[in-house]
């Protein structure tokens, strides 16, 4: 997939806008969980969440390639976007962004706050990703895809700082949306030689991924109804899923319930704050806890950016319905 000299080349870029972040072994998250776990902490990049890596190396590459190209085009649930204006400020690309209706307010408030022209279209990610693709060729745009190699190799600088600075493990469960985070680590761990099971992590509600490795082809699912957003996609990536199949141990699917149950743990263990897709790793570690123990894990919490509203939800003891969610959403 790559190199281990092609992830060494990317560091420096990566890190001169985005610091390592840290990862640490909470002592209340052990003795919460039974299980010996690090928390790789991307919650802590400056868009609060682990896809910004891959915006830099995306665009940096694209800028090089074609030096005058005019703007690029995606579509995306929050932290991709992101990740994009965040790096076409940085190297002067105009990011049009595309958002399915009734996505969180604060992550559409976060683009817009960085640059980016946010348009509103579609019931979900897969309808918005399809009005991307058609603004792309109305407006002479560059379409970027939500999953592509040279985010794989931005994100997995995530992957070589958790591996470089905290050592071996036995299990690493990672939150799968479209794939990147999932791929980056594979990649990261067979580039430097490790031997730890990779865990995808999957919403119960948005089961493509686990259906299409379960069925060997791809099986695209009619909804996504599910309170962590970075994990509702309705269809695979196929490169992506090959890479899963090949380099992942098994997918863990976690249900809304799990996801909200991590959430507070995180929160009252650590005091940080995880959106849905940022505390499913833990659900899943809690989930097989009992195969853990005596063992050294970790989880990814790749994000934090959650609607003040849902999150309240959630610490007062509940899970975000979906019947509070935009109607688009159902």
């Amino acid at each position: 997939m790559f190199t281990l000299s092609e992830l060494d080349e990317v560091l420096p870029l990566v890190h001169a806008s985005v610091p390592p972040t840290l990862q640490y072994a909470w002592p209340l998250l052990k003795a919460r969980t039974g299980v010996d776990v690090v928390v790789k902490h991307e919650n802590h990049t400056p868009i609060g969440a682990f896809k910004v890596r891959g915006g830099l190396v995306y665009l940096d590459r694209l800028k090089r390639s074609r030096p005058h190209v005019s703007g690029i085009v995606t579509a995306t649930r929050g932290n991709h976007g992101q990740s994009l204006a965040f790096a076409g400020a940085r190297a002067e690309v105009a990011v049009t962004i595309v958002v399915p209706h009734g996505n969180s307010t604060e992550k559409n408030a976060a683009m817009r706050a960085l640059g980016a022209e946010l348009i509103e279209y579609g019931r979900d990610f897969d309808e918005a990703r399809e009005q991307a693709a058609r603004i792309a060729t109305d407006r002479g745009l560059d379409f970027a895809p939500s999953f592509h190699r040279d985010f794989v190799v931005g994100v997995a600088t995530y992957a070589h700082e958790l591996f470089t600075a905290a050592g071996d493990f036995d299990t690493v469960y990672v939150p799968i949306g479209l794939g990147s985070g999932i791929c980056g680590m594979i990649g990261t761990r067979d580039a430097l030689g490790r031997k730890a099971k990779i865990v995808g992590v999957v919403s119960e509600s948005a089961n493509t991924y686990r259906r299409s490795l379960d069925a060997g082809r791809i099986v695209p699912t009619n909804s996504a109804l599910t309170f962590a957003d970075g994990l509702a996609v309705r269809a695979p990536d196929a490169t992506a899923l090959e890479i899963i199949r090949r380099g992942a141990d098994r997918l863990v699917e976690v249900s809304d319930d799990e996801i909200a149950e991590a959430i507070r743990i995180i929160y009252s263990t650590t005091h940080s704050c995880a959106e849905g897709a940022g505390a499913a790793a833990l659900a899943a570690l809690i989930k097989e806890r009992g195969r853990l123990q005596g063992r050294r894990a970790a989880v990814i919490l790749s994000g934090q950016n959650i609607d003040r509203s849902r999150m309240h939800t959630v610490l007062a003891g509940g899970t975000p319905q979906l019947a509070d969610l935009h109607p688009s959403h159902a």
